[in-house]
């Protein structure tokens, strides 16, 4: 079954859910894909069902990515959990802790006698998502990261070269002041998700620690350190660009207020999900979009690193029958295939998950037909990850990013400054640390 042909699997699946209904075991799996994004996922569940007889995978919408994970722990205490969640990566640490309500995926792949090579994913990816044995404890599904969209008509207003992006603050600055100065647009640039992009994989970009025990991964007693000078350095920047309408603020988490301003044609540069490509591109209809990596501060050593993945994974919860499992260990067989993950990355913007994915994304032509849609890969393998670049695994870790938010609106405001805010941060996130520490050590 070609992931391409959706449509018509629908109709094919429905014959086949009538006739082998009986005999189909149901593997239920609750996501947080509403929208565009939801109708390619439950396509994906159409496509599975429809290339085999004996599992029916249902699909079923929870809400927000927090209202999933909290609603499958319910249901789990309640004894009726579904076979798979989608849980967003900064629930990772929490659900590693659930020990008795998960099941690997390792495990259940080798349960299952499922053929299953952990080496074919990218390690930039399903590094996040491992034990510190190596074992992968769940299946990537939609990965992302954040990477540089800009304006190029307002570039090439502004006499800047529409084909070459910034690629360090210094630039970002120099080009902001030119655009506002030519009068091509009143701010240089906006980002959603402070605290994901400017933040946490500005530390992974510039090599710099986020958290003691390899950012977390090494055990619970990890404590935050994302208060450095590098880090300060840029919240001080990020402050001073504000107050001089360099940069627009564009909100508390994911940053409402930022696509518009980018589309508007406000802002000249945003800085968001490498899968907000086609939302981008869908909206941003009155000019042509670029593309470019993540700016650094060129004279720290080490950087450019790698940058960290966000998006979310699919855990298998205890309590099914084996037959479930060997039903959900066949799906993720499937959801890895080079085709499946190919269709889905061009898609939606996602990573690809393997690298056959990407070499058959490669081999179809779809990055010459498409530039800038590789940013995002050669981005996250620029350099092996190192413990400052692998990823974050905290405790807590929905909360300790509200308050990101909350301090980085206190710097703005002039209640604080850089380090004061950070230094919040840390003394803030860290109690929150302690506090799933005691209830999970």
């Amino acid at each position: 079954m070609k992931f391409r042909h959706f449509a018509a699997a629908s109709a094919v699946s429905v014959i086949a859910l009538s006739t082998h209904a009986g005999a189909q075991t149901q593997i239920d799996w609750w996501h947080a894909m509403g929208g565009e994004l939801g109708e390619k996922t439950e396509a994906l569940a159409t496509a599975f069902n429809a290339s085999q007889s004996d599992y029916v995978v249902v699909p079923s919408y929870r809400g927000s990515y927090t209202e999933t994970m909290t609603g499958a722990i319910a249901a789990f205490r309640a004894g009726e959990q579904p076979d798979i969640v989608q849980v967003f990566e900064v629930g990772t640490g929490t659900m590693m802790a659930a020990q008795g309500a998960i099941v690997p995926v390792y495990q259940l792949m080798a349960d299952a006698g499922v053929d299953f090579d952990p080496t074919a994913f990218l390690p930039a990816v399903v590094g996040y998502y491992m034990d510190p044995e190596g074992n992968m404890l769940s299946m990537p599904f939609n990965s992302s990261t954040p990477i540089l969209y800009y304006n190029k008509d307002v570039f090439e207003a502004a006499g800047l070269d529409p084909e070459q992006p910034p690629t360090t603050w210094a630039q970002v600055e120099e080009f902001s002041r030119q655009i506002m100065a030519a009068g091509a647009a009143p701010c240089g640039f906006t980002t959603g998700w402070v605290s994901w992009a400017q933040l946490e994989n500005f530390s992974a970009w510039h090599n710099q620690q986020i958290g003691t025990l390899q950012n977390g991964f090494g055990g619970l007693e990890t404590e935050l350190t994302f208060n450095g000078p590098v880090q300060v350095r840029h919240w001080e920047n990020l402050a001073r660009w504000q107050a001089e309408g360099v940069f627009r603020y564009g909100g508390p988490g994911g940053g409402s207020d930022a696509p518009p301003a980018f589309y508007a044609q406000e802002c000249a540069m945003y800085m968001n999900s490498s899968a907000s490509r086609a939302g981008v591109l869908n909206n941003a209809t009155d000019f042509e979009v670029g593309f470019g990596m993540l700016p650094y501060y060129e004279d720290v050593d080490g950087a450019p690193q790698n940058s960290i993945i966000g998006g979310a994974t699919l855990w298998v919860l205890a309590g099914g029958s084996e037959e479930e499992q060997r039903g959900v260990a066949e799906f993720f067989n499937f959801l890895s295939s080079p085709e499946v993950q190919a269709q889905w990355h061009q898609d939606t913007g996602y990573l690809p998950i393997t690298q056959a994915a990407y070499e058959l994304s490669q081999a179809q032509g779809y990055y010459e037909a498409n530039p800038g849609a590789d940013v995002s890969i050669r981005q996250m393998t620029l350099n092996e990850p190192t413990d400052n670049s692998r990823g974050l695994r905290f405790g807590n870790y929905v909360q300790i990013r509200t308050v990101i938010d909350e301090e980085f609106e206190r710097l703005l405001s002039g209640a604080v400054d850089a380090q004061g805010a950070l230094d919040a941060v840390v003394e803030r996130g860290n109690a929150l640390i302690r506090d799933f520490e005691d209830a999970n050590g």
